[in-house]
């Protein structure tokens, strides 16, 4: 089969018949967790930690899969690897994994009936758009501090990755008022720093990486990640609060996240960090990024974009 395939509802379909009903909780309610893995060179890169964080968010949220995890794991490799057997060799996927509640009853027409409560689960990958991200390599993002502010966590617990996404979207929109290239970072109610709609942030003072806690964020895998290449490279990894005026005043800045590993931030609020350049500490942390996948992530994001162009896909 030359479509790419999609598990969903207990079964492997072709993605053009990949369909949720209008009344998932997903849909509904936003009641959805969710993960995305990443291949690099064709190879899935910590699955198991984000089956971990994934399978954490269930018990978080008290959803009961109707599979084993083995079943998943499964399913997940077959679909992955009949995916991208219809790329060329020096593309990759991004992975998805996402569990919403199942049907909403009242919706389906049920009330006062038995609905079917089961979980609704489903693996599925797109090929990684490398062009979204190539340039700012070279140039770093602009992220703007925007008036949304982040979901406290008395509301629902940020280690669990989910899908009730409304205040990314709108700070993200806001954001774009002012320059619609940049992204939004998320302050908490008290001011302190978080993170972004896709990613963690972190800065760079006096030679250290300070993020902020995983109290008010979530625990990305991308994020411990730099933790422990940083640990490699002799460089100190601090997690505490900060303001937006440590940002402003930081010797540099970037992101992680699961599509690009590390990203560079050169400007906030409209203004340059350190030199307003990709500093150092990026460029040892993307290197040895490479060095661990075998593959310069930079040039893999520039000559994918470079096809994909060259091809009409973008």
């Amino acid at each position: 089969m030359s479509e790419p395939l999609v598990y969903l509802r207990g079964k492997i379909v072709p993605a053009s018949q990949a369909m949720l009903p209008v009344y998932d909780a997903g849909i509904v309610l936003g009641a959805t967790v969710t993960e995305m893995t990443r291949t690099f060179k064709h190879q899935m890169f910590r699955l198991q930690d984000h089956l971990d964080r994934l399978y954490r968010a269930l018990k978080y949220v008290r959803f009961e899969l109707p599979m084993s995890r083995s079943e998943l794991e499964a399913k997940t490799a077959e679909i992955v690897q009949h995916n991208l057997s219809l790329l060329g060799p020096e593309d990759d996927v991004g992975i998805i994994h996402f569990v919403t509640a199942g049907e909403y009853k009242t919706y389906a027409g049920m009330a006062g009936k038995q609905a079917n409560s089961t979980p609704t689960v489903c693996v599925h990958t797109f090929p990684m758009p490398f062009e979204l991200w190539t340039q700012k390599f070279e140039v770093g993002q602009h992220l703007i501090t925007p008036s949304i502010r982040h979901v406290p966590p008395q509301c629902y617990d940020p280690k669990m990755k989910y899908r009730s996404r409304m205040h990314y979207y709108l700070a993200d929109k806001e954001a774009h008022v002012s320059d619609p290239s940049a992204a939004a970072l998320l302050l908490y109610l008290d001011g302190n720093v978080t993170e972004t709609a896709g990613a963690n942030f972190l800065i760079v003072e006096q030679g250290k990486i300070v993020t902020p806690t995983t109290r008010n964020t979530l625990p990305g895998i991308s994020r411990q990640t730099v933790h422990e290449l940083a640990a490699k490279l002799g460089i100190d990894f601090v997690e505490r609060d900060f303001q937006v005026f440590n940002v402003v005043n930081a010797e540099e800045a970037f992101t992680s996240s699961t599509p690009y590993g590390v990203l560079p931030v050169t400007r906030i609020n409209g203004l340059s960090i350190g030199d307003g350049k990709p500093g150092p500490v990026f460029q040892k942390i993307i290197s040895a990024w490479g060095d661990l996948v075998g593959l310069d992530i930079r040039q893999q994001m520039r000559r994918g974009a470079e096809r994909r162009v060259a091809t009409g896909v973008c």
